[in-house]
């Protein structure tokens, strides 16, 4: 495999043939390492206990998405502890089987992005074909981390009235941020992501999702994609004593996941519609135009071919959805601008109007460049006095420069159709300076479950993103007569792999060992940066668990 960096001025990944041997190594890097995503899944901890309060080994726990049927089964240790991490987010239930016990069973556990959720049992003496059932508590004291977070649901964010339906502005609503937000564009480029936690800069921020780096590098601390509100399942806003798991901003952590399938097969749609028709009207001046539709749908279920293929629709799944968001956004110009008796003519340019302008001095400008085009090439042949006001407030038809007239007259400024107050008035144009923006995405979700310990999941978005704007940027201008279009097309990629064995070593110590990998990169580059940054970290043990994390950061534009 070959990456080619500097490709016409863009990032291009270039596939080259290879042999198989490369790409089981790449399969066992994904399944044998854990990246960054480790912290976005939900993890449970428990402890088992018998009767008398001593601690059971080798009970066997058995954990169940409610919503999908997949299926976990792991052991306790000999302190009767065991910890399910990389879970889906969703509802459970869990159970515990060990002999001369009763089985002892909590259902409705809910976990959510991030969420660090204990369940404990106390089990009690009896035969195994007795149960126990206890249902979770609707409202749970966090007592495994202190970190300081706020979590959005999908069914807060579908009710929650935010402008443009931008991410940035529910991250705005977590307890400790400070909003800047003055504009409600929804663009991955240009979009408003002025949001500040415990006195940090925005550019300290960073936003995940499915565990996959999505931050504009280049930019100043927005994301790279501009994901649908309709496609997160969860948000949650980290701003303090958050698991070394995030350790890549000093700010807060913006961490989403995608929504995914179910057993059953869900589909809805949508429109959100701003007009300044519905808006108030201003008794002397009409409101400036505006026209926001957000409209898309999604639909999301098993993957199953009736007997032939997952007929219990518990092994893949799958989610898409899809949306389009077309924006006028209305402005208005009140600026002044050249007179129609300024434009030169063939006996030159008349200011009289304008006031006393003034030949430029020999010290500002040489002659043989002022004069250039006149009889002599000299102040006389141009019948001036450098230095002097210019006779009549004309200026020659010779020392204007032939390029500069062809300009006006092509009409760089806009004709005047008004002029200003005051004792001098001056001509003015007023009119609008409208800009279009359009925005089409698109989100797919597979997760599949190849057995009760190993699982892989992915995503890909894809945004095809025009900005207009009525003046040219980075240029000065002032009047809507050149205006360009910003295209900036981005993408997201995430694959993550989850793998869970139980080993018995020799001295009878049974441990679980999860391993997680993700492969995510960003949007296209505009331009191809002089610089690349890589940071690899080197592997860490960490009880039973093996961490590697790998991260490649590139700018979105530059």
């Amino acid at each position: 495999m070959m990456w080619s960096l500097c490709t016409n001025k863009n990032i291009v990944f270039v596939l080259h043939p290879f042999r198989l041997r490369f790409l089981f190594v790449l399969c066992v890097a994904l399944i044998g390492f854990s990246a960054s995503t480790f912290a976005q899944q939900a993890t449970i901890v428990g402890t088992v206990t018998d009767p008398s309060g001593a601690v059971v080994p080798n009970v066997t726990i058995t954990l169940t998405n409610t919503e999908t049927g997949a299926t976990h089964v792991i052991p306790t240790n000999d302190a009767g502890q065991y910890v399910a991490v990389d879970l889906q987010i969703g509802h459970y239930k869990v159970k515990a089987e060990a002999k001369g016990f009763k089985v002892a069973e909590q259902k409705d556990i809910v976990l959510t992005v991030g969420d660090r959720v204990r369940a404990d049992f106390q089990m009690q003496m009896g035969a195994a074909q007795e149960t126990v059932t206890v249902e979770a508590n609707a409202v749970q004291v966090q007592t495994d981390s202190g970190e300081r977070s706020n979590l959005i649901s999908d069914q807060q964010m579908s009710q929650i009235a935010v402008n443009g339906r931008s991410i940035y502005q529910l991250a705005a609503l977590t307890p400790g941020a400070s909003s800047q937000i003055n504009n409600f564009v929804n663009t991955p480029v240009g979009g408003d992501n002025s949001v500040e936690f415990n006195g940090l800069r925005q550019n300290h921020n960073i936003y995940l999702l499915d565990g996959g780096e999505d931050d504009d590098r280049g930019g100043a601390g927005g994301m790279s994609i501009a994901p649908s509100s309709d496609a997160i399942q969860e948000f949650r806003a980290l701003t303090s004593n958050y698991s070394a798991d995030y350790g890549l901003s000093s700010a807060g952590t913006m961490t989403m996941v995608l929504k995914s399938g179910t057993t059953q097969f869900h589909a809805s749609a949508w429109e959100f519609n701003r007009n300044d028709y519905f808006d108030a009207q201003n008794f002397f001046v009409r409101n400036n135009e505006l026209r926001l539709n957000v409209y898309g749908f999604n639909v999301a279920g098993p993957v199953t071919l009736g007997h032939l293929y997952n007929p219990d629709k518990k092994r893949t799944f799958f989610f898409y959805n899809m949306e389009w968001r077309p924006l006028i956004q209305g402005a208005s110009v009140n600026q002044q601008v050249p007179g129609a008796a300024t434009y030169p003519t063939a006996t030159g340019a008349n200011f009289s109007s304008v006031g006393t302008i003034t030949v430029p001095t020999v010290a500002q400008v040489a002659p043989s460049v002022l004069f250039a085009n006149c009889p002599g090439q000299n102040a006389a042949g141009a019948g001036v006095v450098q230095g002097q006001p210019f006779p009549g407030n004309v200026i020659p038809a010779c020392m204007i420069n032939q390029n500069a007239a062809a300009l006006v007259k092509a009409g760089i400024f806009p004709t005047a159709n008004a002029t200003s107050g005051g004792t001098s008035p001056q001509p003015e144009f007023r009119g609008g300076a409208n800009s279009n923006t359009t925005l089409r995405e698109e989100v797919v979700r597979i997760d599949h479950n190849f057995s009760s310990k190993f699982s892989v999941f992915g995503h890909y978005i894809a945004e095809q993103v025009s900005q207009g704007y009525a003046t040219s940027q980075w240029s000065g201008d002032n009047v809507p007569t050149v205006g360009d279009n910003f295209g900036n097309p981005s993408y997201s990629a995430v694959i993550h792999t989850t793998y869970t064995s139980a080993q018995r070593s020799s001295t009878k110590r049974r441990s679980t060992t999860t391993a997680t990998g993700s492969i995510s990169y960003p949007t296209r580059l505009r331009a191809c940066p002089a610089w690349l940054s890589r940071a690899v970290t080197s592997p860490q043990i960490l009880g039973s668990s093996l961490d590697l994390t790998i991260s490649a950061a590139f700018p979105t534009s530059t």
